[in-house]
C-alpha cells in the first residue's frame, strides 16, 4: 500500500493482522535502519502480529517508497514527521514504536517531539547522535567512488556475526542494501555531522522504553548507545550476550519475543 505525503512524495507500508477478529489489537509500528526496508522485519513478523496489528514503512527513498529527488535534504525531523504523517492516515492516535538503528533514532527524536502519540517506544542498536565525522566521510567516499554494494560489504562484519548468521542470509542482507539509492544513503552520510544530539532531550521523555543490543559491535562506532537506557525516566535495557552485531537482524526472533514479554509487562 502506498500513502501520500504533503509534498507528495509516496510512503510504502504494509499491515499484517493475525489478531483475533472479536479484539481490537494494539498497534505496532515498526521503522527500519539506513539502506534498509519493510522486509528486514521478516523475523519480528509472525511473533508480533498475532497479538498486534503490525505496520512496516519503508522510508522515503528507501525500499518501495518513492525515490528521493535530486538535492534531497536529510534530516531526523523530516524523517519524524513522516512517521507523523502515516499515524495520522492510518487513524492511529496511540502506538508502539520500534525502530532499528538509525530507524531507532528517528524514533527517539519522534519521542520528543509526540510523545503523547506513543504507547512504548523501542530502539535496537540506535545511536543518539552521530558525531563520527571520519566514518561518515569515509563511508561518502566509499560509495561515490565504488557504489553502494560496496559501502554494504564494507561494513558488513559489524552488522551481521558470521558465528551466528546463516551465509545465504548474510548475502540475502547485502542484496537488499545494496538495492538502494546510493543518493539517499550519501545525503544522510553528509548530514549526519549537523544532525542534533538527542540525549539532552530523551530525559523528558515519559513513556516506556525498551533499548535492545548485542553485547558487542565492531569498533563500537555507534557510541555507548546502550546507556541510553539510563537518560530516559522509564527506560529498561536489553544486552543479548556473546553476540556481536546488529542483534535485531541477528536474532530476529528472540528480540521480537523480547518486545512482545516487554509490551505485555506495560498492561499486567
Amino acid at each position: 500500500m502506498r500513502f501520500k505525503l504533503r509534498d507528495g512524495m509516496e510512503l510504502f507500508y504494509t499491515i499484517d493482522d493475525f489478531t483475533d477478529p472479536w479484539t481490537e489489537p494494539e498497534t505496532v509500528l515498526l521503522h527500519h535502519g539506513m539502506a534498509k526496508s519493510h522486509r528486514m522485519w521478516f523475523g519480528w513478523v509472525p511473533i508480533l502480529a498475532r497479538h498486534y496489528r503490525v505496520v512496516r514503512m519503508d522510508m522515503r527513498g528507501m525500499g518501495d517508497s518513492e525515490k528521493v529527488k535530486p538535492g534531497f535534504k536529510w534530516s531526523l525531523d523530516c524523517y519524524a514527521d513522516d512517521i507523523l504523517q502515516l499515524a495520522d492516515g492510518l487513524g492511529l492516535d496511540k502506538f508502539h514504536l520500534v525502530g532499528e538503528t538509525v530507524g531507532g533514532t528517528i524514533a527517539m527524536r519522534f519521542a520528543t517531539l509526540h510523545q503523547d502519540r506513543l504507547l512504548s517506544l523501542t530502539t535496537c542498536t540506535s545511536p543518539t547522535n552521530f558525531a563520527n565525522p571520519q566514518s561518515n566521510m569515509v563511508a561518502a567516499d566509499l560509495i561515490e567512488r565504488e557504489g553502494i554494494r560496496a559501502w554494504v560489504e564494507d561494513t558488513i562484519s559489524r552488522r551481521m556475526d558470521p558465528l551466528v548468521v546463516d551465509p545465504a542470509y548474510t548475502c540475502w542482507y547485502i542484496d537488499q542494501m545494496a538495492s538502494t539509492d546510493p543518493a539517499v544513503v550519501m545525503a544522510f552520510e553528509g548530514s549526519a555531522d549537523g544532525m542534533p544530539d538527542l540525549r539532552p532531550l530523551l530525559k523528558d521523555v515519559q513513556v516506556p522504553v525498551l533499548i535492545m543490543a548485542a553485547e558487542n559491535i565492531e569498533g563500537e562506532f555507534l557510541g555507548d548507545f546502550r546507556q541510553a537506557s539510563d537518560i530516559f525516566p522509564n527506560g529498561r535495557r536489553v544486552v543479548f550476550p556473546g553476540v556481536r552485531g546488529f542483534v535485531q537482524h541477528i536474532l530476529p526472533a528472540p528480540c521480537a519475543r523480547t518486545w512482545l514479554a516487554f509490551a505485555r509487562s506495560l498492561s499486567s
